[in-house]
């Protein structure tokens, strides 16, 4: 009686073994798991401004071969859903820092063009509802513009902030701001994320999906869930960063004082020696270079300069001024040291270069190689 007991019991217990072995397994295999999977998710998405910055304007060292990559890569055939309407929920004092946010955005990447304006003002509100960008309008126009990877949009960072709109121009911008605000949505751009101009090929464009152009943007979003409406749904809920503060206001002037006392960091040992002009500040990963120009210097000597510098993968950035004590002694760069640009480039971590100079020094070149100045 005793034997058919532990016999029966062996076998219960054989039997249930495997289910066993498969709760330790789930156990050992939950706490494997990353903390936050969506944020493990998002972060290999091609394009977040971890990897690189939204090279938006500006021009590479060979823009038909990148108009030829471009028109290549094939549109989406399916049908684009727009976005949803914008639900704005904040204090007065949020809708006037988004509103003129959106306007400087809108502006600055588009210049006086209604579609263009509102596919930017577009893509901008759709950022602020998705999970991987900032939940603010300011903080997501100005994303990345304190970091050595650079700028989400580069006019933040590339001496642009500096120039100065028309009254007609700034009302016309902020006029198609507040109806965004409003709940006006810009249907042909869908919900994108992203976007180029025509004569750039960043690293992530074949990875995205091409749904629109509207005049020389062309207009991504991800592909799957994470380019779906349904995952921009994050809530606004105001707390507006402070739009003068951002752009540097006439207040700034001590500001900019107290940033070029500040004492500049001993270079790099690996810092190399350039053949025109010197390097007057280099971050340690080599992401982020001031540089001094030669006086009399030529546009090919100074991206000489700058891809001598950017000698390692990833994205890089270099500024380059004329006169060293308009030089800061870190990023970002304070109101004084934007207006006094003379050189910027940014390349991105599959080569793509952005290369802008002040064609007032710099004469003969390309409008669109310009910094923008003030029209």
């Amino acid at each position: 009686m005793r034997k058919a007991l532990f016999r029966e019991m062996a076998i219960m217990l054989l039997a249930a073994l495997p289910m066993l072995l498969l709760i330790i397994a789930c156990q050992a295999s939950e706490h494997r798991r990353p903390a936050d999977p969506l944020g493990a998710e998002m972060a290999v998405l091609p394009g977040l401004g971890a990897a690189a910055p939204l090279l938006s304007e500006g021009a590479p060292s060979d823009n038909d071969a990148a108009r030829a990559r471009n028109a290549a890569d094939p549109f989406y055939r399916g049908a684009i859903a727009p976005a949803a309407a914008f639900r704005f929920a904040g204090s007065g004092a949020d809708f006037t820092n988004a509103r003129d946010c959106l306007a400087l955005a809108a502006l600055a990447e588009a210049g006086g063009s209604d579609v263009g304006q509102r596919a930017v003002i577009q893509v901008v509100l759709n950022r602020v509802r998705h999970p991987a960008f900032s939940h603010t309008v300011c903080g997501t126009v100005f994303e990345g513009s304190q970091r050595r990877t650079g700028c989400q949009f580069t006019f933040t960072c590339d001496g642009a902030l500096s120039r100065r709109y028309g009254d007609n121009a700034w009302q016309a911008a902020r006029d198609r701001a507040e109806q965004a605000l409003h709940g006006m949505v810009f249907a042909p751009v869908g919900t994108a994320t992203h976007y180029h101009t025509d004569w750039v090929y960043p690293s992530w464009s074949p990875q995205l999906v091409k749904i629109a152009q509207v005049e020389t943007h062309l207009f991504f979003r991800w592909p799957g869930y994470w380019g779906s409406g349904a995952v921009a749904r994050i809530t606004y809920r105001g707390g507006e960063p402070d739009f003068a503060r951002l752009v540097g206001s006439p207040g700034d002037a001590a500001t900019d004082a107290a940033a070029a006392a500040l004492p500049k960091a001993a270079l790099p040992s690996d810092t190399p020696t350039l053949a025109s002009g010197s390097v007057m500040l280099r971050d340690p990963t080599g992401k982020a270079n001031f540089i001094l120009l030669a006086a009399g210097g030529t546009p090919a000597q100074a991206i000489a300069s700058a891809r001598a510098l950017c000698n390692r993968g990833g994205t890089c950035r270099v500024y380059g001024w004329l006169d060293g004590a308009e030089i800061p002694a870190a990023l970002p760069l304070p109101r004084g040291a934007r207006a006094a640009l003379q050189f910027s480039y940014a390349r991105d971590p599959g080569g793509a270069e952005i290369a802008l100079y002040n064609c007032d020094n710099f004469p003969g070149l390309p409008r669109e190689q310009c910094i923008p100045r003030a029209r």
